[in-house]
This record gives C-alpha cells, sequence and structure tokens, in this order.
C-alpha cells in the first residue's frame, strides 16, 4: 500500500498505486529542446547595411593618448579635477570610517558598570 500526505489534516493517508510514481519509471519521452532565444538575429544583414550603427563616435584613440601621456600622473588621477575629488573623498571616507571603527572598539574594550 502506498501513501500520501493529506493537505487538509497533515496525517499520512492510503493511496492508491497510481499515487506512486517516482521519475524514473516514467515513461520515457524524447526531450524536446525548448527554441533557442538569441537564435535569430535582431536586424537581417540587409537592413543593417555594410557598417555597423554605433551612437557614439569612438573616443578610444584620445583617452589612450591621455592615460599613455608620461607626465607624472598616476593614471586614477588623469582625467582632470573630478578625478581628484572623487580620490580626495573616497580617501576621507575612508580614512573616517577606520577612525570610526577605532574609536567603536576602544569604546566597546571598556568594562560597562555593574
Amino acid at each position: 500500500m502506498y501513501y500520501k500526505l493529506n493537505g487538509v489534516t497533515q496525517r499520512l493517508t492510503g493511496a492508491p498505486a497510481a499515487a506512486y510514481n517516482p521519475q524514473g519509471l516514467r515513461p520515457a519521452a524524447p526531450p524536446a529542446s525548448p527554441p533557442l532565444i538569441f537564435a535569430s538575429p535582431t536586424k537581417l544583414v540587409s537592413e543593417a547595411g555594410g557598417q555597423a550603427e554605433y551612437l557614439g563616435t569612438n573616443r578610444v584613440p584620445e583617452l589612450q593618448k591621455a592615460f599613455q601621456r608620461s607626465d607624472g600622473v598616476p593614471v586614477h588621477l588623469k582625467r582632470g579635477l573630478m578625478d581628484r575629488l572623487l580620490y580626495r573623498s573616497t580617501m576621507g571616507l575612508t580614512v573616517g570610517g577606520v577612525l570610526y571603527c577605532l574609536v567603536a572598539l576602544y569604546i566597546a574594550a571598556q568594562p560597562g558598570n555593574k
């Protein structure tokens, strides 16, 4: 005899043999592959033309020149004022966070009142 869980009473109840159907005993059905999502191109070759369309101009050569210039400035500060501002604010927040953690550890290490 086979058993199954009754959803209302949350107890095991008797079940016919048809209720027992494990994965391994199911009839073998050939697996059908799901349709490919990206199988077809979004544009036909004749629609795209000979050249792909980009949203902007290619700025890689000018950025390469700016970043490879040997002027003694670190690479993370090469683009000017905004890079310096972001770098200094990040360093300030990091130092402030370390100091805050050290103060919190010092306060936590003090014995409490009894």
